[in-house]
């Protein structure tokens, strides 16, 4: 596992002037105000001709009109990190930051990533799909408990559950779906949580995460004080590196770009089980890969501009 190269040093008037594509219309959109203020924040510290970008107020034709050129895409969730704004950036011909098309839509969808890791050797927790007509006898007999219940195409923890009994499945499935017509139940993994950010693909220190009762969930993520980071994260250092490695291919296999974070569970024998990919993690105060570049000894400020420095198109 390498160490992430030096900042290119990029002079601030050659990105030009750049949008920060924050807000948007998805499940996501508060999270996503945070992290695009504070990418917008780090940006115009470091001198780049910053703007705020809310495309759920604004078309994105706008960026043609108002002569940007290029874009932070600080969107999270639908409309943002599942390929929609990545197709219409490249059709309109602006570099953007992160994944591109197909990798965004895959890895916003938890079914085919899955699929897609599976066939590529890399670990995951078992799953089956789940509709009205699921047996939940059966599914149980499969999967055992608890189980996780999460709608296909969501992030955050949004429409998450934590499932103990059989009876519960269905309320589970419900709250599931009143966020996405696409539902799985997944193996619980009973051990510690792990994340990876990826930067210049090149993997950063693992996080562990420590949560209230090991509930990492919306609140426990982005409002409250609860939940403790442990970076370093207290793994031998081989093993540590055999995950970085690991992450790696899961990112490379799904075609990703430029930076993003994959989260994992470790079961009793110590064995990563992969839980998803994320191509465009929170940038707010609580944020993990802001964390990691920390301890790599890269500044806020030096990450976002990393981040600008990848934009492409297609």
């Amino acid at each position: 596992m390498s160490t992430p190269h030096a900042s290119r040093l990029t002079p601030p008037s050659d990105f030009g002037k750049v949008a920060v594509l924050l807000g948007g219309r998805s499940a996501e959109r508060e999270i996503s105000l945070r992290s695009g203020h504070m990418v917008l924040g780090a940006l115009k510290k470091k001198g780049v001709d910053a703007h705020a970008f809310d495309p759920r107020d604004q078309g994105l034709e706008q960026l043609i009109a108002q002569k940007f050129d290029r874009v932070f895409i600080a969107l999270h969730g639908r409309f943002g990190e599942d390929g929609t704004v990545q197709g219409a950036l490249e059709y309109l011909g602006i570099p953007y930051t992160g994944s591109g098309v197909m990798a965004s839509a895959l890895a916003m969808d938890k079914l085919r990533t899955k699929l897609i890791w599976l066939a590529g050797g890399i670990p995951t927790p078992r799953y089956a799909q789940l509709d009205a007509a699921t047996d939940h006898a059966a599914l149980v007999a499969a999967l055992g408990l608890p189980l996780v219940v999460k709608p296909v195409h969501e992030g955050s923890s949004i429409g998450v559950s934590k499932v103990a009994s059989v009876e519960k499945i269905g309320l589970a499935y419900e709250l599931a779906r009143g966020h996405d017509d696409s539902v799985i139940a997944e193996q619980f993994i009973d051990g510690p949580e792990f994340t990876v950010g990826i930067l210049d693909d090149t993997a950063l220190p693992l996080i562990r995460i420590e949560a209230p009762q090991g509930n990492y969930d919306y609140q426990n993520k982005y409002f409250g004080d609860e939940t403790k980071y442990h970076c370093p994260c207290g793994l031998p250092p081989a093993q540590e590196r055999a995950i970085q490695n690991q992450a790696l291919a899961a990112f490379r296999l799904l075609g990703c770009h430029g930076w993003g974070r994959i989260d994992l569970m470790l079961d009793k024998n110590g064995n990563p089980s992969f839980l998803e990919m994320n191509t465009i993690p929170g940038m707010t105060d609580h944020s993990l890969v802001p964390m990691a570049a920390r301890a790599q000894g890269l500044s806020f400020e030096e990450l976002v501009i990393r981040i600008l420095e990848s934009a492409h198109v297609g």
